[in-house]
Formats: C-alpha cells, sequence, structure tokens
C-alpha cells in the first residue's frame, strides 16, 4: 500500500529552478532523491545517473542544465528528460527511477511503493 508524505511546500520548487533533495530506502539501500518542476508540475525521481550509479547534481541541488529544459549528469554530461526521466543525450541507457508525487493544498507529497520506502528513524 502507498503512503504520502509531505515533502516541501509548493513554492519551494520553481520553474526550472533548484531541487528539494530528499532521502529514500530504494531496493534496501538509502539513496538521495530530488525533486523539481518542469511544465508546472511537481516531478522526483532517484539521483542516480543511469550511465553510472553516481549523484548527478553539478552544485547542490542544481540539476537543470542552462537551458532549464533538461536535467544532466554533471559528471559525464548524461542528459534526461525532466517530464520523464527518459535518457535523451550522452552516455546514459533508459531512465531515472521516477518517484511519484501529488501536489494539494500547497504542499507537495512523495508516494512510497514496494520498492521505494521513506527512512526509519
Amino acid at each position: 500500500m502507498s503512503e504520502q508524505i509531505p515533502l516541501c511546500n509548493a513554492a519551494d520548487l520553481a520553474e526550472g529552478g533548484r531541487a528539494v533533495p530528499f532521502d529514500v530506502v530504494y531496493g534496501g539501500e538509502t539513496c538521495r532523491a530530488f525533486a523539481v518542476r518542469f511544465d508546472g508540475l511537481p516531478r522526483a525521481y532517484l539521483n542516480r545517473c543511469t550511465h553510472v550509479a553516481m549523484e548527478m547534481d553539478f552544485q547542490p541541488d542544481r540539476f537543470f542544465d542552462d537551458s532549464g529544459q533538461w536535467l544532466m549528469c554533471a559528471t559525464h554530461g548524461a542528459v534526461y528528460a525532466p517530464d520523464t526521466g527518459e535518457c535523451a543525450g550522452g552516455p546514459c541507457r533508459g531512465r531515472l527511477v521516477k518517484i511519484a508525487l501529488t501536489e494539494r493544498g500547497g504542499v507537495v507529497h512523495w508516494h512510497t511503493d514496494w520498492n521505494l520506502q521513506p527512512l526509519a528513524f
């Protein structure tokens, strides 16, 4: 069963702006994830390039290229579509691991699933 976990205020995600980072347990491993806004909607992915499993941001919480149209891995230049996480160029395979989000009442929530859980406290 999916759980909805508050992530941030909707206003914290500016179109093409800084990401809101958060931690998740994915496949039993603690991972960083990030949420951004693109085409007016919040989007979230694991912060893990499909080329080499390493974090992608070139500066803390910065994922968009200079055009604001692509998510880019700073290490190898892999480029991903912000709306789907699909590889769009460079050394990448497949797509980023997408994390379901909803936005309501001025708050963005992320959704758990069988393979994606919050950190246990």
